[in-house]
């Protein structure tokens, strides 16, 4: 059995039958998860030590590691790299729309 090959938007949650507004807000939680991953493993702490550093509790800490990304807002998890010293920028860019 033959299987059709579609070529990727660019953003894996679209890809998954997302809308273009949930794909996008999931891409950006995702991202954002990884790079508190990134400091924790970066780091060598704890989940108890990363918890005291983003200003949560170690249960909260232990559903980021699993990648619970229903369980996080972009605030939270913007708030949590602040709090860890983390600076985040944002870029935004305008995407052509076909006529």
């Amino acid at each position: 059995m033959l299987k059709k090959v579609r070529r990727s938007s660019g953003n894996v949650f679209r890809d998954l039958g997302f809308s273009r507004v949930a794909a996008e807000n999931l891409r950006i939680r995702s991202e954002l998860m990884i790079q508190l991953e990134k400091l924790i493993e970066r780091e060598g702490l704890t989940q108890t030590a990363a918890a005291r550093l983003f200003g949560v509790s170690q249960p909260r800490v232990s559903d980021l590691v699993r990648g619970r990304i229903e369980l996080f807002s972009i605030d939270v998890l913007v708030n949590m790299l602040a709090k860890a010293g983390v600076r985040v920028a944002v870029t935004t860019r305008s995407r052509r729309r076909a006529a």
